[in-house]
């Protein structure tokens, strides 16, 4: 077992535990608010991955990595099995978890990804964010001034900017290990998944402006997770829980069965 483990954020107080691992260039306290809800009904770990927010940062950076992370913190918790959120990323590390290690897992809700490889889509978020120059940032806004010349999206440079830290010295740094993500990018948008079958109770929800899950994902779902339903919440693109907390927190709940 590794010494490193992921940073949390623990509430409620449930026999019944849940775990919730946030997407690229994420961190926790991006499902604050829906864990706040799930508390009433479960202990909650909103957990930061490798190489973001609070948690250890590494030069490695895998599915299969993230996927001992979480078992590393199950096991370090004593915790005997848990349901589990993953989002975009996270749920690429929580579809991974679920093949290695099944009884560990009561219900699996993977949010907006497939079981499949992605095209390159963040390559002028690594470029904006490395051409960031922290000794000309003194607010917030003087970040986002430079993010603004390649990312157009404001809602993108906000949830970005999240994870813009101001050190001790009063230096800004980013909370995610750009090095780390950017050397592993291929591998994190790739699919790499073990050749086995998960027959718990498995849940792929999308949204229906994004196109991370495909019509034609069914049957690659099934081929790894058999029992999975597959459903999408309206009027929702990539962040669905945020952009849909009460749809997503209902259908959830519908699904995990407390």
């Amino acid at each position: 077992m590794s010494n490193n483990i992921l940073f949390s954020k623990i509430v409620g107080n449930s026999e019944k535990h849940l775990l919730i691992l946030h997407g690229l260039f994420g961190q926790l306290d991006n499902w604050g608010t829906l864990g706040n809800r799930f508390a009433e009904n479960f202990t909650v770990h909103l957990l930061d991955a490798r190489n973001h927010g609070r948690s250890f940062h590494s030069a490695e950076m895998s599915h299969e990595l993230m996927a001992e992370d979480l078992l590393n913190y199950i096991e370090t918790q004593k915790i005997d099995s848990v349901d589990l959120i993953g989002h975009s990323l996270g749920g690429k590390a929580a579809m991974y978890f679920a093949l290695e290690h099944p009884t560990k897992l009561k219900h699996l809700l993977v949010a907006d990804i497939a079981p499949k490889a992605y095209a390159p889509h963040h390559l002028e978020i690594i470029k904006a964010l490395k051409n960031l120059d922290f000794s000309q940032i003194e607010r917030r806004s003087d970040a986002d001034d430079q993010l603004k010349a390649l990312i157009k999206n404001a809602a993108v440079r906000q949830f970005l900017l999240k994870s813009l830290n101001r050190k001790k010295n009063g230096i800004y740094e980013l909370r995610f290990n750009l090095d780390a993500l950017s050397k592993n990018y291929n591998e994190l948008i790739g699919q790499n998944l073990p050749d086995k079958k998960f027959e718990g109770e498995t849940l792929f929800l999308g949204g229906e402006n994004s196109s991370y899950i495909e019509k034609g994902d069914e049957i690659l779902i099934h081929r790894y997770f058999p029992r999975a339903e597959i459903k999408q919440i309206q009027e929702a693109g990539h962040w669905l829980h945020a952009e849909k907390p009460d749809e997503f927190y209902e259908i959830s709940m519908n699904f995990f069965k407390p």
